[in-house]
């Protein structure tokens, strides 16, 4: 059999790397639902906590890898590209706590919402990221564009307080429940379910709550992929180095959220700093110019981008101690 096919060039890699990759990411998703959660149960902190210290383990491993074959620049963008993936997520955990909240989604149930959002996330952050390889190869111009932005989204960061979003009045949530057979309850973990129509009696397809909060999952991380995939971007304009990073931070999400979604509130300065991370990072596309160099060294983004995260973690820890001692 003729395996030269492997070895085509796809995205700047080889065909191989990325079938290894999804072959990779598929078999943590199987082993995640058919083995670890093929029953509905809630997941408690301790087993939480442990399976976000897994994925974050496997996400450096694979940038171990990284480093080995493609050599040290890569692997520091990859590890640049997953620290700040990760501290974006945490951003999305408070907004899924949200909808869970919003939608009264029983915590038995939480993880099969997310298992299944994960897979959206995969195929839609694919799109996004080959769309944005594309404009970079094309037009080197709009590198510039996303480092722009990310400066703007940074200094709006630090000095525009966030809104809590009001999903009741949510445009697509109402244009779901105008378009779409709607349960007023849950159906345990079913998305849809067939019921009598209220007007003929027959039997019809409805959508339950859970539906509702699978599309507002997915629609929100559409929404922070609007930062996150120029600020990997910023970083590196390897297609391989962006998706891998990107989706090795997300697998862990559903772990990381059952172990964060009650503690949210004890990293309430990390904002602050992930605002200076978007800011350093968008300013460095600009720097290299100015300097005359190609780019900043990764060992320098990398170090400077810890530093920064590191400090609004442990900087919130400390201030929201006496806080979390009265609770």
């Amino acid at each position: 059999m003729d395996f030269a096919f492997l070895f085509i060039d796809w995205l700047g890699k080889p065909l191989w790397m990325w079938l290894g990759f999804m072959g990779l990411v598929i078999a943590l998703l199987a082993f995640d639902l058919g083995i670890l959660h093929k029953e509905n149960r809630e997941i408690e902190v301790g087993e939480s906590l442990k399976l976000s210290a897994l994925y974050i383990t496997l996400g450096l491993a694979f940038g171990g890898w990284v480093w080995w074959y493609l050599g040290a620049d890569a692997g520091m963008n990859y590890v640049t590209g997953f620290v700040v993936e990760k501290t974006l997520a945490l951003d999305n955990v408070f907004v899924i706590a949200l909808i869970f909240s919003f939608f009264a989604v029983p915590r038995l149930y939480q993880h099969r919402v997310l298992f299944w959002g994960i897979l959206g996330v995969i195929v839609l952050r694919a799109l996004m990221i080959g769309l944005g390889a594309a404009l970079v190869t094309e037009f080197a111009w709009v590198l510039y564009l996303f480092a722009g932005f990310l400066v703007i989204t940074g200094i709006k960061m630090l000095f525009v307080g966030d809104k809590e979003p009001d999903l009741a009045s949510n445009p697509l949530l109402a244009f779901m429940r105008r378009r779409l057979n709607v349960t007023d309850e849950h159906h345990g973990d079913k998305f849809f379910v067939r019921l009598p129509d209220t007007k003929t009696g027959r039997h019809v397809l409805f959508v339950t709550p859970l539906f509702l909060a699978l599309v507002l999952i997915e629609i929100a991380d559409l929404v922070f992929a609007v930062d996150s995939v120029p600020a990997i971007f910023a970083i590196t304009t390897d297609p391989f180095i962006v998706y891998t990073s990107n989706i090795f931070a997300i697998l862990g999400l559903r772990a990381l959220y059952f172990a964060l979604a009650a503690m949210i509130h004890r990293f309430h300065y990390l904002k602050p700093a992930l605002a200076v991370v978007l800011i350093f990072i968008g300013s460095k596309v600009f720097a290299a110019d100015l300097l005359g160099i190609d780019k900043v060294p990764p060992a320098i983004s990398l170090g400077v981008t810890f530093l920064i995260i590191a400090s609004g973690v442990v900087f919130s820890l400390v201030k929201t101690r006496k806080t979390e001692a009265a609770r």
